[in-house]
């Protein structure tokens, strides 16, 4: 005895009115860019085809920015925050903003936040993997450099990796009357 067969379900192509629900539906559960929003009603539209006159995501992701529904500025500086809290540096935060398709109005505008946390950050990432100060005993040569090289690949200067690498463990890392901005370095988004 065989079951009953099942037939694929088809789904209809979208419409203007199908494609804004799409729309409100994706900003009301997830916190998005402009740019993120009009590439996922691209992505949409690819999948399920389009019956109508011809669709324009651009100008859908726009009209949600002027309702206020998509702020790209609050985005930037919410992400910023977060990432440097988990001590993410400068670097690695541009980087995700840029994948968020911040616009670089917005994205310079958290620079600030960024470069005033470039310590506090680093040394968030050195106390989470137990790195220079706040290592257990003092890592060798080849050890402190495979530290330098994960503090860099998270977004954080060669130069201040290295001091706070290099610091005793134990000992009191003091950045007082230390800018954050000297350690920035000339192809650092700093």
């Amino acid at each position: 005895m065989t079951g009953p067969t099942r037939t694929a379900r088809t789904i209809p192509p979208l419409d203007s009115a199908a494609l804004e629900r799409l729309a409100l539906r994706y900003v009301e559960r997830f916190a998005t860019t402009r740019g993120k929003l009009a590439d996922y009603l691209r992505r949409k539209i690819r999948e399920r085809g389009w019956d109508g006159p011809a669709a324009d995501p651009q100008e859908l992701a726009e009209r949600m920015v002027t309702l206020g529904y998509v702020d790209d500025r609050a985005f930037a500086e919410a992400r910023a925050v977060s990432l440097t809290r988990r001590g993410l540096g400068a670097g690695r935060v541009t980087a995700a903003l840029r994948q968020a398709r911040v616009g670089e109005a917005d994205a310079a505008a958290v620079r600030p936040v960024m470069i005033r946390s470039t310590i506090d950050s680093a040394l968030t990432m050195a106390r989470k993997r137990r790195f220079g100060p706040f290592a257990l005993t003092v890592a060798d040569r080849p050890l402190q450099e495979k530290q330098i090289a994960a503090m860099v690949r998270a977004g954080h200067s060669f130069g201040l990796s290295r001091r706070i690498v290099t610091t005793a463990p134990d000992a009191v890392v003091d950045f007082d009357g230390v800018m954050p901005t000297e350690y920035c370095e000339i192809d650092e988004p700093c």
